[in-house]
């Protein structure tokens, strides 16, 4: 019987196990944006996951809306996720680098020369943004124009090359958790008249534009992808997300990706309180391996996989608060509370300073 434990191969990616750490933004980037020697560190504490998917990592220089979020556009990022890679494989384990743009979910202050952000639409999102000193309001983005949009899926193309180069088992392209993908993807954001607005198929064009590039570039056994359908995160939301979503899942299956990655629900909201959607369907459409993502303990875990309803299941701060996170479930031993306070800010207090299981 397929468990939690039992071995998985997602596309050319071999997985011990069906354990995924899932994405989680840690801002220890060091100058210019680098993973340092404490960032390799602590993914290679979690290296006995069957797959790491890396914090979010910004694709180019204008995709950043974070302060120290480890960008993979520049010699230095490259050569510093190498050290990364190095280690999760030095200890076992497989690591796939997450391509991000964030859209319009930034500030001038994080931009090149203090341009505007760029979006589907111009359309401001609610709320604020840290910008390395202070929080400030979200800015008025500017929309992309039609003749830009080639030179972001190049981005996006190279940005996979540069992961590649750096010595990931695969990337994950993030289009959920409203950044620039979901930007595009969902009609709260996108109120464009051209070939990427308007329907749900124009619409999904620049991401099925931007799995295309990434294939191209690395192979489609080597690209994942991440859709958070109902997450209001970043202030976004869909008129219609069980269409919507359907169709873009459904556009997947001749592609052959390594895996779909499913953010269920509503970010930290209990399940009672997740909207309406219904994830069977994207079960029933998609024919590859998916890994289902939010709220999971061992057991609501281990029954998704025995089940069939996913190939594995991702957990953030579990992983983020227990390195061994698997050999835990093994023993059915006690669990580290997550320090909420470290999140983002600690360096290694909070990072690589949780304790391990004694042998």
């Amino acid at each position: 019987m397929t468990d939690l434990f039992s071995p998985a191969r997602f596309g050319a990616i071999e997985l011990a196990n069906r354990v995924v750490m899932s994405s989680l933004t840690r801002n220890r980037a060091g100058a210019g944006n680098v993973p340092t020697p404490l960032v390799a560190e602590y993914y290679r504490q979690r290296a006995s996951a069957g797959l790491i998917l890396t914090e979010a990592s910004p694709i180019c220089a204008a995709g950043h809306g974070y302060p120290r979020t480890p960008g993979i556009h520049t010699p230095e990022q490259i050569a510093g996720w190498k050290q990364v890679t190095d280690a999760v494989h030095g200890a076992g384990g497989k690591i796939a680098l997450q391509l991000w743009h964030v859209g319009r979910i930034s500030h001038p202050d994080l931009q090149p020369d203090s341009a505007l952000p760029v979006a589907p639409s111009a359309i401001r999102p609610a709320g604020q943004v840290f910008t390395g000193q202070e929080m400030k309001d979200f800015v008025m983005p500017r929309a992309l124009e039609l003749a830009e949009i080639p030179a972001l899926v190049a981005d996006f193309g190279q940005a996979a090359r540069n992961a590649a180069d750096a010595g990931f088992d695969g990337v994950e392209i993030h289009a959920g958790n409203g950044y620039l993908l979901d930007q595009f993807l969902r009609s709260s954001t996108n109120r464009r008249t051209d070939a990427y607005g308007g329907s749900k198929e124009n619409r999904a064009r620049l991401l099925l534009e931007v799995l295309d590039a990434v294939c191209r570039e690395i192979g489609s056994d080597r690209t994942g992808l991440r859709l958070s359908p109902v997450t209001p995160f970043n202030d976004i939301s869909d008129d219609h997300p069980q269409e919507t979503f359907d169709y873009v899942v459904g556009q997947l299956n001749p592609l052959q990706l390594a895996f779909l990655d499913v953010l269920q629900g509503a970010g930290g909201a209990p399940r009672e309180q997740w909207p309406p959607f219904d994830y069977d369907r994207l079960r029933a459409l998609y024919s590859g391996n998916l890994i289902l993502n939010n709220g999971y303990d061992f057991a609501t875990a281990q029954a998704a996989v025995t089940s069939g309803a996913a190939d594995a299941i991702a957990f953030g701060r579990l992983l983020l608060a227990n390195p061994d996170l698997v050999e835990r479930f093994r023993r059915g031993a006690a669990l580290n509370p997550p320090d909420y306070a470290t999140f983002y800010t600690g360096e290694e207090k909070g990072y690589t300073d949780y304790p391990f299981l004694p042998d």
